[in-house]
């Protein structure tokens, strides 16, 4: 019997997206904040400060991606994304996390799916224990937009592959939720966006049930994964994990 529901964050809690406008607006935002931090990038314009910053986060999707290991922020800002511009892990350690809030909430357009307050609110009624597992390069900004939605005091608890140190689909940032939750994964549902990652993961973890809600990320997140990845439910409603659970539970 499921008693704990696990959700991604971006793209499943939230819907998600990038666009040339949020694209020139995060690269506007890197000047400014290493403007006002003493390393101005004096003739560097928008066009050239994208591919910079584009170029950055391949090297550390690089690095990242055979590991599923996530850096604290000033490791990624200093020895990855910025190098480009003459940065280092000492330049960038007192402001890496005012660089990477920003870019969470800059480069992505983001805003909470319709009825998610409802769904969480059912789950709650049905005595379900609740937690958000999200990868994300940021420390906190997770846990500041949660509030700004008014759902922060729906969970439990917040896993952030930034704090613990790995991404999913890797075991260990599952198994640290687990832990903190005091949850069975037998008696676990985890609910994303991602096969690679919502699916792949809580299955190898023995989870009870998956739920896979598409979103602008999905098709770039699951290049190569195979056809065999099959969820528990498919869903294109949030609130469809509430009315399924409830059916499940008998009431």
């Amino acid at each position: 019997m499921i008693d704990t529901v696990l959700f991604d964050m971006g793209g499943t809690l939230e819907d998600i997206y990038v666009d040339d406008a949020s694209k020139d607006a995060s690269a506007a935002e890197v000047l400014r904040i290493l403007k006002a931090h003493g390393f101005e990038q004096k003739d560097e314009t928008i066009a050239s400060a994208k591919q910079k910053l584009a170029d950055g986060w391949d090297r550390y999707a690089a690095y990242r991606g055979p590991t599923n290991r996530e850096l604290k922020p000033e490791e990624i800002w200093g020895n990855y994304v910025l190098t480009d511009f003459g940065l280092s892990y000492d330049d960038v350690y007192d402001f890496a996390e005012e660089l990477a809030h920003m870019w969470e909430v800059v480069y992505y357009h983001r805003s909470l799916r319709p009825r998610v307050k409802e769904m969480l609110e059912g789950l709650k009624s049905l005595g379900l224990r609740l937690g958000v597992i999200s990868n994300t390069a940021s420390l906190f900004q997770v846990f500041d937009i949660l509030k700004e939605y008014g759902i922060r005091d729906y969970f439990d608890d917040v896993t952030l592959s930034s704090v613990a140190g790995y991404r999913k689909p890797h075991h260990h940032i599952f198994q640290v939720s687990l832990l903190q939750m005091q949850s069975d994964p037998a008696n676990c549902a985890y609910v994303g966006d991602t096969f690679s990652r919502d699916v792949v993961g809580p299955q190898k973890m023995g989870f009870g049930a998956t739920f896979h809600i598409h979103s602008f990320l999905t098709a770039s997140r699951d290049v190569g994964i195979s056809s065999e990845v099959k969820p528990t439910y498919s869903i294109e409603d949030i609130y469809d994990v509430y009315t399924i659970l409830k059916d499940a539970q008998g009431k």
